[in-house]
């Protein structure tokens, strides 16, 4: 296989991945949300550890009452006071997908979309605050003020048999981890056992913007499950719904998660820097379907007892934010495994975390290396440097063709001496090959090389809510969408025709008129692609461009020297005799 062929397979290789994708590949079905969410409780509250608690805990009808908001720099959240349930999520910093200027509600129920945070305590024959009970508080609004660092909420539950709860919500600066802790005082005479449950509910919808080959087509929704044994676990819609979801049920350690494309929640069992609350005692995790078409992640966490007349306080950690890398990996060990890079996640990964370095900046030894801060601008560097990286192949391919160019004459007066005889011809171009030392194939190498860059990049461009709505410059307000005007792909079409004038003949006519076109194809399938990944292709061009024509003027003069060296006088040998 030359390159020309194996630009031609490549070629052809897209379009028929995009055509399946986009005429024969199965449409996702939404599932069919209740204008009413019915859910009845269906049975008493068990004792602490017993299996199904938090499952039987977590039925129940979304039921309205007041609402408390809270409004930090990067979160709007609405909390209603009937189970202190987490209603209403908005992130301030991400925009929906179809406009960026509106910003995006991770958290929202009503008839389009079901997603909710729910807690709740379970204790054996006592009827503790759950997500059904009713709260109290002194708060209306809150807001994270300048020079603070957190902003709480405080809800409180009826008192039962003297058992006082309250609820509370503590939400950081620049953080998308909301602590959700419970203060109990145990006024009885008697030594109190209870469970705490923690429970995230939504439909089984795909997120809106979703569902095609460009948009995060291939992206998992749906519940997951992450322990140190058993490591990332996800559980699709349709197992639970055919009751063949596998996943740790008794961690002793990790998180329960709802995954999107982009976005993700989680209940962090074992956060960074805070305790286990799964070490001295297992915890309990259902992954299930309820009424209404809703699905429920949960983890149920059996507490220590909470002797007569002492205070207690039980602090889970919830992540509800975007798969930002480093908030990811900041929050708890393997939530980072959240971030779809699909089948190319091998190249994918690490390609994203040199593109973050080259963006961030990094801190060595105590010294803060800054970063470029532009996305666009990283994706131009870091094109350099993987230019860079593979110089000594591109050295290698343009030799290549600069002997194969020399050689085209020749090849072009053998297929003049062998007219229609295409065996004939193949030996002995295979001979002038062998003669000359030449090696068609290797040129073929770099391109080889830069396929599983070039799909790494695809996936990632796709995975990393990082480049969504990046703005690069001018035109271009979103990196992770396509050119709107086409002036990436004109740029690539343009640059590979410039390219394709290098090229030596191939002594085939068909292939010539082939290689002559292939900058238009490529073009107009690169229309449809995200503009990140349309700007590294055109980047890759131009210094491609540069590298042939240095490494190409290289070997001229190097050929041109060996021209004009005279060659050395033999030496006559002496006769010898006796």
């Amino acid at each position: 296989m030359d390159t020309k062929r194996l630009i031609a397979f490549v070629v052809l290789s897209f379009a028929i991945l995009y055509g399946w994708q986009h005429w024969f590949a199965p449409k996702p079905t939404p599932a069919q949300i209740a204008a009413q969410q019915q859910a009845a409780a269906t049975g008493t509250p068990a004792a602490a550890a017993t299996t199904g608690t938090a499952t039987a805990a977590a039925e129940g009808a979304l039921t309205r009452a007041g609402r408390i908001k809270v409004k930090t720099d990067l979160l709007d959240a609405e909390i209603d006071t009937m189970g202190g349930d987490l209603r209403k999520l908005t992130l301030i910093e991400h925009g929906q997908h179809d406009n960026a200027k509106v910003p995006f509600v991770l958290f929202q129920e009503g008839p389009e979309h079901t997603y909710v945070a729910h807690t709740g305590l379970i204790s054996n024959g006592l009827n503790l605050p759950t997500h059904r009970t009713l709260f109290s508080s002194k708060d209306t609004a809150v807001s994270l003020q300048p020079g603070q660092n957190s902003v709480s909420v405080r809800l409180d539950a009826p008192e039962v048999n003297g058992i006082k709860v309250a609820k509370i919500y503590t939400f950081k600066r620049d953080s998308y981890v909301i602590d959700v802790a419970y203060e109990i005082i145990n006024g009885t005479q008697a030594p109190l056992n209870l469970s705490a449950y923690y429970s995230l509910v939504r439909d089984g919808k795909d997120p809106r913007g979703t569902g095609g080959f460009f948009t995060g087509g291939a992206a998992f929704t749906g519940p997951a499950v992450y322990t140190e044994e058993k490591k990332f676990q996800k559980v699709t819609f349709s197992d639970i719904d055919k009751d063949k979801a596998e996943y740790v049920a008794k961690p002793a350690d990790g998180w329960v998660a709802m995954v999107q494309h982009y976005f993700v929640s989680a209940w962090l069992m074992s956060p960074n820097g805070g305790n286990n609350l799964c070490a001295k005692s297992a915890c309990t995790v259902q992954v299930t379907k309820k009424p209404g078409e809703l699905y429920q992640s949960a983890v149920q966490v059996n507490q220590p007892t909470i002797a007569a007349g002492a205070n207690y306080r039980v602090s889970v950690p919830l992540y509800a934010g975007p798969q930002e890398t480093r908030a990811l990996q900041a929050a708890a060990p393997g939530l980072d495994l959240v971030k779809d890079y699909g089948i190319f996640k091998i190249i994918a990964q690490p390609m994203f975390a040199l593109l973050d370095l080259i963006h961030g900046g990094a801190s060595i030894s105590g010294m803060q290396i800054p970063g470029i801060g532009n996305w666009g601008w990283s994706i131009v560097l870091f094109t350099l440097l993987i230019k860079l990286a593979l110089y000594p192949l591109a050295v290698t391919q343009y030799r290549s063709m600069a002997k194969m160019k020399k050689l085209a004459p020749r090849m072009q007066k053998l297929k003049e001496q062998y007219g229609d005889d295409r065996m004939k011809f193949q030996q002995a171009v295979m001979e002038l090959y062998k003669s000359e030392k030449a090696n068609p194939l290797s040129g073929c190498l770099p391109i080889l090389i830069q396929m599983p860059i070039f799909m790494g990049l695809f996936y990632m461009l796709q995975a990393v809510v990082e480049l969504r709505q990046a703005p690069w410059m001018l035109w271009i307000h979103d990196l992770s969408v396509a050119d709107p005007y086409w002036v990436l792909p004109i740029l690539m079409i343009l640059t590979m025709w410039i390219q394709t004038r290098f090229n030596p003949p191939s002594g085939d006519p068909m292939q010539d008129r082939m290689m002559k076109i292939m900058p238009v194809v490529f073009g107009v399938m690169f229309i449809w692609f995200p503009a990140g990944l349309v700007l590294y292709y055109v980047i890759n061009n131009v210094f491609s461009i540069g590298q042939q024509w240095y490494i190409t003027r290289k070997i001229e003069r190097e050929d041109s020297t060996v021209k004009t060296t005279p060659a050395k006088p033999a030496k006559a040998s002496k006769a010898k005799g006796k």
